[in-house]
């Protein structure tokens, strides 16, 4: 995989491109979260690896920014952090979109644990997002078409590969197309009709 390593520390960020290079992966690295964005405007990357504290641009705002923008690949996002790295400062990290973390001094065995991960979840978000783009559905009841050409519902089709469990609903504007008329369909064919008596025998008084 193609990895951004972000670390102001000079030394810091040559023994992490090292690891990451001893790993087989290709690396380019940045300074700052600053350089490190703009660097992935041009380069297609799959995995970030960058420090917490940092100049002009931390590791929670660059991880921020990478979410924010519209992009068709997802980015995973290890943060590096210190020993002391409170629970409160944690739970930032994760609103703020980082993905997995690793504590400072770098461990090569945790590193390569938490880059095979990513390589799975990236593995599983890229087929994802082909199934998206070139699933067969039916146009009128939705079913999907699988790859030994049976049709199935939607709900069956991505339960056996994904182990998703899906819930029912309706929506506001098909409870409104939908549901609303048929209520008032119920509502006419429930109401009492007027007894309408033969002619000649009208009540009299």
């Amino acid at each position: 995989m193609k990895i951004l390593a972000v670390e102001d520390d000079a030394v810091s960020r040559a023994v992490l491109r090292k690891a990451l290079y001893r790993l087989d992966h290709d690396v380019i690295d940045a300074a700052d979260g600053e350089a490190a964005w703009e660097l992935l405007r041009q380069e297609p990357v799959r995995v970030v690896v960058s420090d917490w504290m940092m100049p002009i641009s931390d590791g929670l705002e660059l991880c921020r920014r990478i979410r924010a923008r519209p992009s068709k690949e997802y980015i995973y996002f290890i943060l590096l952090t210190s020993n002391d790295a409170t629970e409160e400062n944690r739970r930032a990290a994760a609103d703020a979109g980082v993905d997995d973390f690793l504590t400072k001094p770098l461990d090569l065995t945790e590193l390569w644990t938490r880059l095979r991960v990513a390589e799975r979840l990236l593995r599983y978000t890229t087929q994802v997002r082909q199934l998206e783009e070139l699933l067969p559905i039916c146009s009128y009841c939705k079913k999907i078409r699988d790859d030994q050409n049976y049709w199935q519902q939607m709900e069956g089709y991505i339960n056996e590969r994904t182990g998703s469990e899906f819930s029912h609903s309706v929506c506001p504007d098909c409870y409104t197309s939908v549901i609303v008329p048929q209520l008032e369909q119920i509502k006419a064919a429930s109401a009492p009709r007027a007894t309408r008596l033969p002619s000649g025998d009208e009540p009299k008084h």
